[in-house]
């Protein structure tokens, strides 16, 4: 098994550290690309999802995510989402519920209703359409009620349109949504299953398993599987006292784990499958991880300190390894909403326990 940890390109400001997934779908991997406001996220099934931001500096944060299955003669589906991060007082002056109305260079397109519970509201189908025509060029893309108003930029939004099409392979077809041609659909890519991994049951500890952790072997074959620099928690190449944990998984093999690296507004814990006799094999899992339970090793890490940019994903134990079961960001760094905006994913399983 390799190591899980790869560095996908920057997303204003999220270095994703996603998994693997030569051992789902290998044929079909999700991809991620961002450029300038509009990024694109698609998964393992070819789902695709497009997602357009304010620009830097506005005021009234707001977004745009474009979501489209693969296959033939698919929709695509717009969602709005108002900007809430911190105290906006032209926002908190509107009512619980108000309308805004759309409109797309002076054209005029009707109105969305908006409840302030989640600031989320779907286009409709003229909307949407008259919306992905003028992303192909400069266009200006407003949202308001009365003096206030919410900007789309367009920047970026063809390139990641493009790669859409794309991915999901509608390049020149009557279905494309930047480049469209006379092919039909009935040669795209067709979705995927979502794949299955089927979970281990989760073991109890041994009453000596505790008592691996001080065996300096053990501890030296973990140290061995590290890299100068990985993990600054771990000086002069010793752990500190009772910093390991540890979880058996079979009736060979355990979980060990210790805090990694601290930063700012992160840490990395780091996972190790190993081995519960001498000579102590020790495979690093991971340097980057948050948690580990039921079986379920996962990550989250901000995008920076604000917390409204996330990456997060997680592996889960099949009785014989870690296997990659999600992937995703929250989008952009954009003062959208804490958490960040959407859910984007470029991995996604279904986990069944055992017996299921």
């Amino acid at each position: 098994m390799n190591q899980l940890r790869i560095a996908l390109p920057l997303l204003s400001g999220i270095t994703c550290f996603v998994m693997s997934t030569t051992s789902l779908a290998a044929e079909t991997q999700g991809v991620s690309f961002s450029h300038n406001d509009w990024e694109l996220a698609c998964d393992n099934t070819r789902t695709c999802r497009a997602a357009g931001y304010n620009a830097d500096g506005d005021d009234m944060a707001v977004s745009v995510l474009l979501t489209r299955q693969a296959g033939p003669s698919q929709a695509v589906i717009a969602t709005l989402k108002i900007g809430e991060y911190g105290d906006n007082e032209a926002l908190q002056k509107l009512p619980s519920k108000f309308k805004v109305s759309m409109r797309i260079n002076q054209q005029v397109l009707g109105t969305l209703n908006i409840d302030k519970s989640n600031l989320e509201t779907r286009l409709n189908q003229q909307q949407t359409d008259v919306l992905i025509t003028a992303l192909h060029q400069d266009s200006e893309i407003v949202w308001s009620i009365g003096k206030t108003s919410w900007k789309l930029s367009d920047k970026g939004a063809a390139a990641v349109l493009l790669k859409m099409d794309e991915f999901q392979k509608r390049l020149n077809s009557i279905g494309a949504l930047y480049k469209k041609g006379p092919l039909n659909e009935d040669k795209v890519a067709p979705a995927i299953a979502t794949p299955i991994v089927h979970a281990a049951p989760v073991l109890a500890n041994k009453p000596d398993d505790t008592k691996l952790l001080k065996i300096k072997a053990l501890q030296a074959a973990l140290l061995a599987s590290i890299k100068e620099d990985d993990c600054s928690d771990i000086t002069e190449k010793r752990f500190k006292e009772d910093s390991l944990s540890i979880n058996r998984l079979s009736s060979h093999s355990v979980l060990i784990s210790t805090t990694c690296w601290m930063a700012a507004y992160n840490q990395g814990v780091a996972y190790w499958v190993v081995d519960d006799k001498a000579p102590y094999s020790a495979e690093l899992l991971t340097t980057d991880a948050s948690d580990y339970a039921d079986g379920k090793i996962s990550f989250a890490q901000k995008g920076r300190g604000l917390g409204d940019c996330w990456s997060s994903g997680t592996w889960t134990w099949d009785g014989k390894k870690f296997v990659p079961t999600s992937a995703s960001t929250s989008g952009m760094c954009k003062l959208i909403a804490p958490g960040g905006a959407w859910d984007l994913p470029t991995l996604v399983t279904e986990v069944r326990k055992a017996g299921h």
